[in-house]
């Protein structure tokens, strides 16, 4: 109930915007081709659930965001691991990293373009670089500071490098690298977005850009919500992950 609660407090001041929005819409007779009332959002975008737009673009959205995400989330781990366990690696590599970071992932999408063309495949690559620096710098900060003892452990058991990666320094380090993966999640859905919006014919940004240029702000506002809605679904559901699997870790973040 606790919790029901928490989330009912969550969504009051966004309902309390939305009815304020409507109001103002209904008292002004709103007729506009750039703006739409919150009624005329979700009737459009029950329409579009009806018709099933909405829906096949969400899919094509959240396979290029997760397909990125794993790909860019697995390149970043297993670097993060090495870093944060092989402090040569983590000098020589440290200039690279740093030049390459700052780097907008938006700004390889014409690289990403003349490499791939539109399609899956460059909207997969250019998140894909977008998740893989949290994923890295979180888990080579993890790695980095497992417990010294923890160490000695394995040194004591004789464990080979990778016995000892795998059966102590990941287990100690996983909260950690689990609230990469988290942030990691969040970055991806937003670049795919991003990607649709600006290039890629695919997805639910390209869809509001669809909208928006045939002059249904309506349509427009209802991928917009429903965007909304989807980050924050996902948000909700790897927090509640996290807590039930690292519930008694105090590395754990909430």
């Amino acid at each position: 109930m606790t919790r029901l609660a928490a989330v009912l407090r969550g969504i009051a001041f966004p309902l309390g915007l939305v009815v304020i929005a409507q109001i103002a819409a209904m008292v002004s007779h709103l007729q506009s081709d750039t703006l739409a009332s919150p009624a005329a959002a979700l009737v459009a975008g029950a329409h579009a659930f009806a018709d099933g737009s909405i829906l096949i673009a969400t899919v094509q959205t959240l396979a290029n965001a997760f397909g990125g995400l794993a790909l860019g989330g697995s390149i970043g781990l297993l670097f993060g691991i090495l870093l944060g366990s092989v402090v040569l690696a983590d000098r020589l590599m440290e200039f690279s990293v740093e030049a390459l970071r700052p780097i907008p992932s938006v700004a390889l999408i014409p690289v990403a373009m003349l490499i791939f063309g539109f399609g899956f495949r460059m909207e997969i690559a250019i998140v894909s670089f977008a998740s893989f620096w949290p994923v890295l710098i979180l888990t080579r900060n993890a790695v980095a500071n497992v417990d010294v003892a923890l160490y000695d452990v394995a040194r004591v058991l004789r464990l080979t490098p990778l016995a000892r990666t795998v059966k102590i320094v990941l287990p100690a380090a996983l909260p950690r690298i689990f609230v990469a993966f988290r942030l990691a999640a969040g970055i991806a859905l937003t670049v795919a977005v991003t990607v649709e919006v600006s290039t890629n014919p695919l997805g639910l940004g390209y869809g509001m850009m669809l909208a928006e240029q045939s002059l249904h702000p309506e349509l427009m506002l209802a991928y917009l919500l429903w965007i909304g809605i989807i980050g924050w679904g996902l948000n909700f559901a790897i927090t509640n992950a996290q807590r039930r699997l690292f519930a008694r870790s105090p590395q754990a973040v909430r």
